[in-house]
């Protein structure tokens, strides 16, 4: 491969790094951060309960990607 075909490539990874540069974050911006609205999953027990009833409705256990047993439900 010639350096002028990996030039394009090589000036893209450099751009995406410098673009991505990560800060701190500041003493009054983490209250904000630290809500439970901003939580990637703000109600974990409500999502084991819910789980733990759908893979009892399945009969199943492992992957929660397709539903559906041939009776109706879900």
């Amino acid at each position: 491969m010639k350096t002028t075909e990996l030039m394009p490539a090589l000036l893209l990874i450099a751009l995406s790094i410098c673009v991505s540069a990560c800060s701190p974050v500041a003493p009054w911006q983490r209250g904000t951060l630290a809500k439970a609205s901003m939580a990637l999953e703000p109600q974990p027990m409500q999502r084991s309960f819910r789980e733990h009833s759908y893979g009892s409705r399945e009969a199943a256990s492992g992957s929660s990607s397709a539903s559906g047993g041939g009776c109706g439900c879900y």
